[in-house]
């Protein structure tokens, strides 16, 4: 098992990594809306939130040799289900003709100003696993 980092990546607020490969994959940990250097929030639309979570997890994936391209499964978090229209159009110009599996749970209230959390599993590089 190899922990993944990005460097100029923020710290963590619990007890886990940004991402772990393990047996092929790419395991990154839900991602929110913030600055990837800072962790400070971004706030915003749920538009404007969601790009962010996808643009920091390929920023994980990347750190780890992978890329939204070998993404096999997402997993979204949002605090309202009917947040669900435009979470999905973002994700479909992010994702365009890829269609990796995916799940969408409504949740209920985030922390402020959180409306969306991201989570996925990729391929990992075969020099990676």
């Amino acid at each position: 098992m190899k922990l993944i980092k990005p460097d100029h990546f923020h710290e963590p607020v619990g007890h886990y990594s940004p991402a772990v490969v393990s047996n092929g994959f790419v395991f990154v940990s839900g991602q929110l809306a913030v600055e990837p250097e800072t962790g400070e929030p971004i706030g915003g639309s749920i538009e404007e939130q969601t790009e962010r979570c996808i643009r920091n997890l390929e920023l994980v994936l990347e750190a780890a040799g992978s890329s939204l391209d070998r993404v096999v499964k997402v997993t979204i978090f949002v605090s309202d289900e009917g947040l669900w229209g435009a979470v999905n159009e973002v994700y479909e110009k992010v994702f365009d003709h890829r269609r990796p599996a995916r799940a969408i749970i409504p949740v209920g209230n985030f922390r402020e100003p959180f409306l969306i959390e991201v989570e996925a599993i990729a391929e990992a590089p075969a020099e990676a696993s």
